[in-house]
C-alpha cells in the first residue's frame, strides 16, 4: 500500500468507524474513477474494512480487527460505542 494514500486511508477508516454505514453510502462517497486515487480498495485489499451482510437489511461496511489496529498505529482514536470489529470471518473480535 502506498504510504501516500495513508492520510486518506485514516479519514475513511475514521469516518466508517463514526456510525454505521451501508455499503451503498460508502461507495458513493468514497469510489473515484481515478486508477491513480484508490481509497476504497487500499481499506478492502489489506482487510481494514469488510462487507457485513444480514438477512433483510442493506450490506453495510465495518471496521476489522485490522483497520482498528491500523488506526491506533497511527494515533487516531477508535470510537468505543460501535460494535466490535469483525474478523475477515465476520467473527466478532474483541
Amino acid at each position: 500500500m502506498s504510504h501516500d494514500l495513508d492520510p486518506l486511508i485514516l479519514d475513511l477508516l475514521e469516518w466508517i468507524d463514526r456510525e454505521p454505514r451501508s455499503y451503498a453510502e460508502v461507495i458513493e462517497a468514497w469510489r473515484t474513477s481515478c486508477p491513480r486515487l484508490t481509497v476504497w480498495e487500499d481499506c478492502v485489499d489489506p482487510g481494514f474494512a469488510m462487507r457485513q451482510h444480514a438477512a433483510g437489511s442493506d450490506v453495510s461496511i465495518q471496521l476489522t480487527v485490522a483497520g482498528r489496529d491500523f488506526l491506533r498505529a497511527h494515533r487516531r482514536i477508535v470510537g468505543t460505542s460501535n460494535p466490535p470489529a469483525v474478523t475477515a470471518k465476520g467473527v466478532a473480535a474483541s
